[in-house]
């Protein structure tokens, strides 16, 4: 796309759009109400590159002068550049609609509340161990419009597509579309759920014969959302397997098995003790990702290598250090009730569970159900804190945190018994103390590896204090 086009925001996406629209010949303005040493880098880059930037404020003139505005994900609709009567009138499209246009390769979205990182990773995973040229992009890291920039495009690109990415779609059609769930999420932003649903309904907006749909069949949020869209579907089950002879894929006791034919014979993949992912709803990403995977061009035998060798990512459900028989699991991607849910029902061990940053409209008594017989205290901390103790105190034993992250993880570190799990999944984001849900987990990590061994003193409560000491920062459900 020439012309004449704007950028709002340049983090990782906007940068990325920028320097996509200036190698298809654009005029290019970009800016970015923030001024920090990453988004100075990103404008020089894209001044370098031929581009005009600004740091710290906007040329209203300027973006109303373009003939497309490319908005990065991170920018809410509420954005003051945004209510601009001027910036109004301009056409607006994601970051996502901008960069597929330009994309020569094949497309798997995938979008849902949960599980879409892992999901999206592992289908690329499947499709390289089938031989496919596969990458993954989108939401999980790195941007769509630095594939699309590239001189030579992958045979397929797996892309996770966030619900604020998929706002902004028009034309976007990918040939395979992932729905792993739908639940509440992103309350600091939208003002429903049902606002929230249907931007992830606009995946579904471009349909045709041709798409292909894997979707979550235990999910009736899922089938509702999907509604008369054309296209095959691909349900994944746990329970049970698809509906009489229906393609699909399912969990046999613990065999993973899928059908991608209405009719054919079912083909055994793996068992669910040879995957090294924890947890079921792991499983239930293991079909998804298969289904997709297969459907994309993978091999049965490269699929069956890929879910084998998968190791666990980064920040989600990622055992990081195990101490004096307590394992310390990295979960900060759960940044809502929904993630949390899933990582406790993976929990084999009593938890001492890190719950906080920064609220996002939930009320926590939402975990009651999961925490009950796993979770055996609560480290309540950040901004949600006040609001963590008043929704659980009651239910569950409770410990608030006032202070910097070191002291949650020193206070989670004494409050542990030998055989439990310290878990960070603390279901909300992470923008109170960190500037993103990554740092927040490689922080946690690099903590827990440098918790010391215990020493001898005096046990309260299952924490582990000198005589004498005082339990610092730390107060029982005030």
């Amino acid at each position: 796309m020439s012309g004449r086009v704007a950028v709002l925001g340049l983090a990782r996406s906007g940068r990325a759009a920028a320097l996509l629209a200036l190698k298809q010949g654009a005029e290019v303005y970009a800016s970015d109400a923030g001024d920090t040493p990453v988004l100075r880098e990103a404008a020089e880059a894209v001044r370098a590159a031929g581009g005009r930037v600004d740091l710290g404020s906007h040329d209203i003139d300027a973006i109303a002068g373009s003939d497309v505005l490319v908005v990065s994900p991170g920018i809410p609709p509420t954005a003051p550049v945004l209510q601009d009567e001027r910036v109004a009138a301009v056409p607006q499209i994601s970051e996502l609609e901008y960069a597929a246009r330009a994309l020569r390769s094949k497309v798997v979205a995938v979008t849902g509340t949960n599980g879409k990182t892992t999901v999206t990773a592992l289908t690329a995973h499947l499709l390289r161990a089938s031989g496919v040229d596969a990458v993954a992009a989108g939401n999980i890291g790195r941007a769509l419009a630095d594939v699309a920039v590239a001189d030579e495009h992958p045979a397929v690109t797996v892309v996770e597509a966030s619900s604020f990415q998929l706002a902004g779609v028009d034309r976007f059609r990918p040939d395979v579309g992932v729905l792993t769930n739908l639940a509440p999420d992103h309350l600091d932003r939208y003002a429903s759920v049902a606002e929230y649903y249907g931007d992830k309904a606009r995946m579904f907006d471009n349909a045709e014969a041709g798409s292909r749909w894997v979707l979550n069949g235990e999910d009736v949020e899922v089938e509702r959302l999907i509604g008369d869209a054309p296209g095959e579907r691909y349900p994944f089950h746990l329970e049970h397997a698809p509906a009489g002879d229906a393609a699909g894929a399912w969990l046999d006791g613990d065999l993973l098995r899928v059908r991608l034919e209405r009719g054919g014979e079912p083909v055994d993949l793996v068992r669910t003790d040879e995957l090294r992912l924890l947890g079921r709803h792991n499983a239930a990403n293991a079909l998804a990702a298969s289904l997709a995977a297969l459907l994309a061009g993978a091999t049965v035998d490269g699929v069956r290598a890929g879910l084998r060798d998968f190791a666990p990512m980064e920040h989600r459900l990622e055992p990081v250090a195990e101490r004096d028989g307590v394992l310390w699991v990295n979960d900060s991607k759960a940044t809502n009730l929904d993630s949390t849910r899933m990582a406790l029902r993976s929990m084999e061990r009593p938890v001492v569970l890190l719950l906080g940053g920064r609220h996002k409209g939930e009320p926590y008594t939402g975990l009651l159900e999961a925490a009950q017989g796993r979770v055996r205290v609560v480290v309540a901390y950040g901004e949600a804190a006040p609001v963590v103790v008043r929704d659980l105190e009651s239910h569950l034993t409770v410990v608030r945190v006032d202070g910097g992250f070191e002291r949650v993880v020193a206070t989670a570190a004494g409050l542990a018994r030998p055989g439990d799990a310290v878990l960070l999944s603390p279901a909300c984001s992470s923008y109170d103390m960190f500037e993103n849900y990554e740092q927040r987990g490689a922080r946690f990590r690099e903590l827990a590896r440098a918790v010391p061994a215990r020493e001898p003193g005096v046990r309260d409560g299952g924490a582990s204090w000198r005589s004498g000491d005082r339990r610092p920062g730390v107060s029982n459900g005030a």
